[in-house]
C-alpha cells in the first residue's frame, strides 16, 4: 500500500511561481510511474505531468516550457515546479503514483492552486 500527501498550494498571481511536493510511504515509490494531475470546478481531471524512473519526464502540451517534474527516489518524494502560472491553470492538484501495468493506482488527497491577481 502506497499513501500520497501533497503540499505547497496557495494563491499566486499570474506570472508568479509555486512548488507542489508529493512524499509517498510504503516500498513500492521507485518502481512506480509517479505524476501530477489537475481538475478545475466543472472540467475532467487531466494529467498534467508524470516521470517514471530511469525515463523523460512528459507533459502536457498547455504546460510544456513552463512546469518541470522531477523525483527523488531516496526520499520518496515527487515535485511540480511550476512558473510564470496562468489564471487558467487554477484547480486541485493531485499526486499519483501508478505500476507499469495500471493494477496499483494510488492518489493523493489534492492540494489547491489558485492563479489570480
Amino acid at each position: 500500500q502506497v499513501q500520497l500527501v501533497e503540499s505547497g498550494g496557495g494563491l499566486v498571481q499570474p506570472g508568479g511561481s509555486l512548488r507542489l511536493s508529493c512524499v509517498a510511504s510504503g516500498s513500492l515509490f521507485s518502481s512506480l510511474t509517479m505524476g501530477w494531475h489537475r481538475q478545475a470546478p466543472g472540467i475532467q481531471r487531466e494529467l498534467v505531468a508524470t516521470i517514471s524512473s530511469g525515463a523523460g519526464p512528459n507533459y502536457a502540451d498547455s504546460v510544456k516550457g513552463r512546469f518541470t517534474i522531477s523525483r527523488d527516489n531516496a526520499k520518496k518524494m515527487v515535485y511540480l515546479q511550476m512558473n510564470n502560472l496562468k489564471p487558467e491553470d487554477t484547480a486541485v492538484y493531485y499526486c499519483n503514483g501508478r505500476s507499469r501495468t495500471g493494477v496499483l493506482d494510488y492518489w493523493g488527497q489534492g492540494t489547491q492552486v489558485t492563479v489570480s491577481s
